[in-house]
């Protein structure tokens, strides 16, 4: 079940305030989310994004531009809105989307690499790259869904060809979800995973994409307006799927069915005394989070919240 913290018309008192409506209350909510991770908004994203309200863009931006309400008590610069006194993350954003800007070529590359290999049948970008929120020393943050029974000999793969490779370049790729395609239903719903599902870019398997957002439709009550992938990015095209196909076949005898196992167990047993609480590693799902900030995340926004309703 959903988190109280995603249950948001009862989690803040915003959404009863009597100098705001709905639409006002939810425009907070998601500047507030926002600022978590030391990030303004443009009117565009505070749309796309806007917690717990279906509505149009035009709306929001009426919203935004009046003299009372949320747009009363959000500050704006050069386009972008942020909680009040924090106007300077306006200069932070803009030096972050310059080092993105250098990094989307290196991540595009990094997921044709792991499409290719085999049992890959999508590689989406995950992670702050996906809002051009990054430092110079991020990593490249992946989900990866896979042939079902053949996951953790992929991860294998994509650790031996792609993760370590890059490492050797001084990039660290973070091949940090693994799924299978029969497990594509997450099982926390809460606002955090909502943002991070609306946020993942699909590089390669966009069919599959659909589906995964699909199979996740509860994420439509946190983020009612985020529909489809936040940036288009050309599909990649597999150059050698002769090769793919064949290591496929070579890989699905029993051979490869006791290297599964294999793998399986090894990582499973090591991962389990690192894993943390949103961690999960079974036949179908490799969820090292041994940092995740969900936690934190939800955390430090509902504090968020609590100033804005003592404000």
């Amino acid at each position: 079940m959903p988190s109280t913290v995603g249950h948001l018309p009862e989690a803040t008192s915003l959404w009863r305030s009597p100098e705001l409506d709905h639409l006002g209350a939810a425009i907070l909510c998601t500047v507030a989310y926002a600022d978590v991770f030391d990030y303004p908004l443009t009117a565009v994203q505070i749309h796309r994004y806007l917690v717990g309200k279906a509505t149009t863009l035009d709306t929001v931006r009426r919203a935004l531009h009046a003299d009372r309400g949320a747009g009363a008590k959000l500050e704006q610069r050069d386009g972008y809105y942020v909680l009040p006194g924090r106007a300077s993350l306006v200069d932070l954003r803009q030096r972050r989307t310059h080092v993105s800007t250098r990094m989307w070529p290196q991540a595009v590359r990094y997921a044709e690499a792991i499409s290719r290999l085999p049992f890959v049948r999508l590689v989406a970008l995950t992670g702050a790259l996906t809002m051009d929120n990054v430092d110079a020393d991020d990593d490249f943050d992946f989900l990866i869904v896979t042939e079902p029974g053949r996951l953790w000999l992929t991860r294998a793969i994509v650790i031996g060809l792609v993760v370590k490779p890059a490492s050797h370049w001084g990039n660290e790729v973070c091949p940090n979800y693994l799924l299978s395609e029969r497990a594509l239903a997450f099982q926390d719903r809460n606002l955090y995973v909502a943002h991070e599902l609306s946020q993942m870019v699909p590089l390669a398997g966009v069919d599959l994409y659909r589906q995964i957002r699909d199979a996740n439709a509860w994420t439509r009550r946190f983020l009612p307006n985020a529909a489809g992938p936040p940036r288009a990015i050309g599909a990649l095209t597999d150059r050698r799927p002769s090769i793919r196909s064949l290591s496929e076949s070579l890989l699905r005898t029993p051979i490869g069915a006791g290297v599964e196992q294999w793998e399986r167990k090894r990582k499973i047993r090591r991962f389990q005394t690192l894993a943390g609480a949103t961690a999960s590693f079974d036949e179908d799902h490799c969820k090292g989070h041994f940092r995740s900030n969900e936690q934190r995340v939800l955390q430090a926004f509902a504090e968020r919240l609590r100033c804005l309703e003592r404000a």
